[in-house]
């Protein structure tokens, strides 16, 4: 099996090839959604807006019935990244570990660009968020540090120094 994942196989000449124009957002479901409002706008972060969803089209969509879910969408003061924050009042959905270790399975973190990681760090910790490790120097191109921020969101910071 790893070979085949290595291997390198030519499409179809039927199928079209598709092309990744560029990543859109990233999606965090929560369950205090003006609790990670403050904190991702703490950060930086700018609200551009927010909603309600629901229906038959959200229902199809996410692959789940009777959806609705409350949505505020963050920007980066660059204007390129975004990040989805989804509060889904029904259905209720499974709860997840707020205090899971950084090497658990699935999507665990989002990075950010910073000028000030101190700052940034006494920021996050005025709002309840907590470092996860330590602020480190890497490299000497970097400082980096994780915190953690409300329902156990991970955030690296990256502050370039060289």
């Amino acid at each position: 099996m790893g070979a085949a994942l290595g291997a390198r196989s030519r499409p179809a000449s039927t199928i079209e090839r598709m092309t990744v124009l560029r990543m859109d957002h990233v999606g965090i479901v929560v369950d205090d959604l003006a609790a990670a409002v403050a904190f991702f706008a703490e950060l930086g972060l700018e609200l551009e807006g927010e909603a309600t969803v629901a229906g038959r089209s959200v229902d199809r969509v996410v692959g789940l019935e009777g959806v609705r879910s409350d949505v505020a969408m963050m920007r980066t003061p660059d204007g390129r990244g975004r990040l989805e924050l989804i509060k889904y009042n029904t259905p209720s959905g499974r709860d997840g570990d707020p205090r899971a270790p950084a090497n658990t399975p699935g999507i665990r973190h989002v990075t950010f660009a910073i000028d000030d990681i101190d700052t940034a760090v006494a920021g996050v910790r005025a709002r309840g968020g907590e470092l996860v490790g330590e602020v480190e120097r890497y490299a000497d191109r970097y400082r980096l540090c994780y915190v953690r921020g409300p329902e156990g969101i991970i955030i690296e910071l990256a502050e370039q120094i060289g």
